[in-house]
């Protein structure tokens, strides 16, 4: 155990159906028959926020969960299906009143305009606490859905393809981020004696012309509580570190070891200093699939349980940690020393894990003295650190 003292972690949990392991809707605690209920969903963020976490994030996607890397599979003993992560974020808002919502929005086949709408209007509904995860998606069955484009069959995310669908998710963010700043924050007047509810001249034309996009704006909702909602992204290579550096508040990496998550942190660092943003804060949190137990052994037979349910051994991008609250504790602060800001733990059984990283992860770090006893913030930004910005636009 560490007694070192370490600055305070970021801590976030990503929500995904069940939980991560894919047999885990099979587990006793899983719920699976309220997967597409309000309900199921405020119940998990309620208890996140019992635990200070600083947000939550919601899985999505443009066609089925699949076993594959970029092909559908025909598996029917998985959770497949899912509810909009946008809509699931702003119907919890209401009942939560500090923990951010950071749900998934996928660029490829949504439109930036639509997207930045829908983002400001949770920031609203939440008062400051909204947040999004972009990504990109070169499934061609997914594309075969809208019928706008055509996806080539791709081997690897190195091929050229994939590169562009990432510029392209990066075009995608600058258009929604300046849609965001189209009306100054005091455009509104609301003035019933003189009858003038806005100021005409503080709604501007971000004019935003790329190779995919050509966006005239303004948006038609008022500039969001936070300014800039913040932004966040999954990386595993450079091409999406590059992503990161370019547009995000908040990059997600992979690492499995403290020298490869220095590595990384070294190289997105690099990439921001390319893209002119050295001076612009930007956290890079951890990834970790968790199994927690009180007791090792516990943790361990339960993995087992579940990938013989499954019929493989789980094994997914990220570090897949097994153990005790108290042992994943110590593996944070290690690799907090590689430069990493916090972490985004996705519960291998959401019923069961989310409980342990609140009741017991949390504790332990507090008294470590390595996580807030009380929140210190009303907005997701504020939870970061990350001031309000100003308006890009404004005189």
């Amino acid at each position: 155990m560490s007694s070192t003292p370490h600055a305070p972690l970021h801590l976030a949990v990503a929500l995904d159906g069940t939980g991560w392991h894919p047999a885990s809707w099979r587990e006793p605690v899983a719920r699976p028959q309220d997967l597409f209920t309000a309900g199921y969903w405020a119940d998990l963020v309620t208890e996140a926020e019992r635990g200070l976490l600083d947000f939550v994030t919601f899985e999505d996607g443009l066609g089925p969960q699949s076993s594959h890397f970029l092909d559908p599979d025909e598996r029917t003993d998985q959770v497949r299906g899912r509810l909009d992560a946008v809509l699931i974020a702003a119907r919890v808002a209401p009942l939560t009143s500090r923990i951010g919502l950071v749900p998934t929005v996928v660029a490829t086949h949504t439109e930036p305009f639509h997207l930045s709408k829908a983002i400001a209007t949770l920031d609203y509904v939440s008062t400051g606490r909204a947040g999004l995860r972009v990504q990109i998606t070169a499934r061609p069955n997914e594309a075969d859905h809208f019928g706008r484009r055509t996806l080539p069959a791709i081997e690897t995310y190195d091929d050229p393809t994939v590169a562009d669908l990432f510029d392209e998710a990066a075009d995608y963010v600058e258009v929604v981020r300046r849609l965001w700043d189209s009306w100054e924050d005091d455009a509104e007047i609301r003035d019933a004696a003189t009858g003038r509810f806005i100021d005409r001249n503080k709604l501007h034309h971000i004019d935003f012309r790329g190779r995919h996009f050509s966006v005239k704006g303004p948006s038609i909702t008022p500039r969001p509580p936070q300014g800039q909602p913040v932004v966040t992204a999954l990386a595993h290579q450079t091409v999406p570190y590059r992503l990161v550096a370019r547009q995000a508040d908040i990059g997600y990496i992979t690492p499995h070891d403290i020298d490869e998550a220095r590595a990384i942190v070294a190289e997105i660092r690099a990439e921001q200093t390319t893209a002119r943003r050295a001076g612009q804060p930007l956290h890079v949190f951890g990834d970790l699939v968790v199994f927690l137990d009180d007791d090792p052994g516990a943790a361990a037979a339960r993995r087992d349980r579940l990938d013989a349910l499954a019929g493989q051994p789980y094994a997914g991008d990220a570090l897949v940690f097994t153990g005790t609250p108290t042992e994943l504790a110590d593996l944070l602060q290690e690799l907090q020393r590689a430069g990493l800001a916090g972490f985004r733990l996705r519960p291998a059984v959401l019923g069961h894990d989310l409980p342990r990283i609140t009741r017991h992860l949390v504790p332990e770090l507090q008294r470590r003295a390595a996580f807030r006893r009380a929140y210190e913030a009303t907005t997701l930004r504020g939870l970061l650190g990350l001031t309000r910005p100003a308006n890009r636009y404004a005189a």
